[in-house]
């Protein structure tokens, strides 16, 4: 009797074990398509577009364009991120929409392609360049005194004005990113002597970023602390300018701050006069943070099915596939896409995923959903890119959507920009 007892309980921990992993299986992550994807689809197909393409939604772009300028306080400038944007067009709309005449850019190339088409606009570096690249964009600039450089040690300060031009530059400050840049103290009073010193340099302004901000927790007060810490930084720095080259100085320079992550965190003008901000007018996924948002996503990969079918076949491994497609109900269903392997994340249909087995592919990506993933050849997977800088020059033109159809395509900077 007690041997049964003891067979019963085995096989009754065995049924209870079996019963709880079958309920731990993943559940089926496939839905209905989203109204606004199928309408997306629309368009493109009417347009005629049957390749990876890069779409901005220009209704949901203005939408964030007005969202920003609403954030910002009295007197805060906003100059455009032209890396987060890299297609002059889209520059361009978003000059218009936002009043701002002021760019930010970050390599050689795209600085002198936007000197040359935007000749009125002013650009600020957001890095520091080689002197080698600055000595090359003196001769290639048409307005070169419409640029700022971005100048980080003294050592680039010295390499900079042993050119002998005259230069308009702005001094970077660590703000706690500590990714480079000046500190309050003797090394920037230095550089503060030598333009001081030197009738062909001219401070413009400082430019102190601090997006680490955005990525620190809420809790025990630790975002607010390192804030605080980059606003009071740069308030150290301002004061250091005063005393060195005058209360004049001081009042006429740019302070130039923030970044789409943290833009919406300044409150007032008295740190910075100035944000800067790009990528929160298309919001990659790399940008769904709590302070973000108000913001919509505008930009999104669409990509043709080239395959669809039942099931899941790994090739050399089909057992192994139809055990995986029996545990897992969101291997119900197959599709290869045109191309593939991009920094982006699947929206549409729901529940779409890669397979891990297969592995990711530039040319055919295999993608598997739920028994709902009703995909044919020649219908459209969507995608939000992680981040707009890199991505959105894979693609061509950018097919530009207004609610209805595609209106415009705007051309992308070359990939070496």
């Amino acid at each position: 009797m007690a041997e049964f007892n003891r067979r019963t309980m085995l096989i009754g921990g065995a049924a209870a074990t079996g019963v709880a992993a079958w309920a731990a299986r993943p559940r089926d992550h496939s839905g209905t398509r989203g109204h606004y994807f199928t309408q997306v689809q629309a368009a493109l197909v009417a347009a005629g577009i049957a390749t990876p393409t890069l779409v901005i939604d220009r209704q949901r772009l203005d939408a964030n364009i007005a969202t920003l300028k609403s954030a910002l306080p009295p007197g805060m400038a906003y100059r455009i991120v032209a890396k987060s944007l890299p297609s002059p067009d889209l520059i361009a709309h978003v000059r218009q929409r936002a009043s701002t005449d002021r760019l930010m850019t970050f390599n050689l190339p795209t600085l002198i392609a936007l000197n040359r088409t935007m000749p009125d606009a002013g650009q600020l570096l957001g890095k520091p360049l080689p002197v080698a690249a600055f000595a090359q964009a003196l001769t290639a600039l048409p307005a070169p005194d419409k640029v700022t450089w971005l100048i980080d040690s003294n050592a680039r300060l010295a390499q900079y004005a042993a050119t002998g031009a005259p230069i308009n530059l702005a001094l970077e400050l660590d703000v706690g990113l500590h990714r480079g840049g000046f500190v309050a103290g003797d090394d920037f009073a230095a550089a503060l002597h030598t333009i001081r010193d030197n009738p062909a340099l001219h401070l413009a302004g400082l430019m102190g970023y601090e997006p680490h901000v955005a990525a620190l927790p809420t809790a025990l007060g630790v975002r607010n602390g390192a804030l605080h810490a980059a606003w009071d930084a740069y308030a150290r720095a301002v004061e250091q300018v005063r005393a060195v080259l005058g209360a004049g100085v001081a009042a006429a320079m740019l302070r130039n701050a923030a970044g789409s992550p943290t833009y919406r965190l300044y409150r007032d003008t008295q740190v910075a006069n100035e944000v800067s901000a790009g990528s929160c007018l298309v919001k990659p996924t790399h940008f769904d943070t709590d302070v973000l948002a108000p913001h919509v996503p505008a930009a999104f990969i669409a990509t043709p099915v080239i395959k669809a079918m039942d099931g899941t076949r790994l090739p050399g491994l089909e057992t192994v596939g139809r055990v995986q497609a029996w545990w897992d109900p969101n291997l119900a269903r197959t599709v290869f896409i045109y191309g593939g392997n991009w920094l982006a994340d699947p929206v549409d249909p729901p529940g779409l995923q890669t397979n891990a087995l297969f592995g990711l592919s530039s040319n055919q990506q295999m993608m598997n959903g739920g028994a709902q993933t009703q995909l044919s050849p020649d219908q459209f997977v969507f995608f939000r890119p992680h981040q707009s800088e890199a991505v959105f020059m894979q693609f061509g033109d950018i097919a530009v959507y207004d609610g209805h159809a595609i209106v415009a395509h705007w051309p992308v900077f070359p990939a070496s920009a």
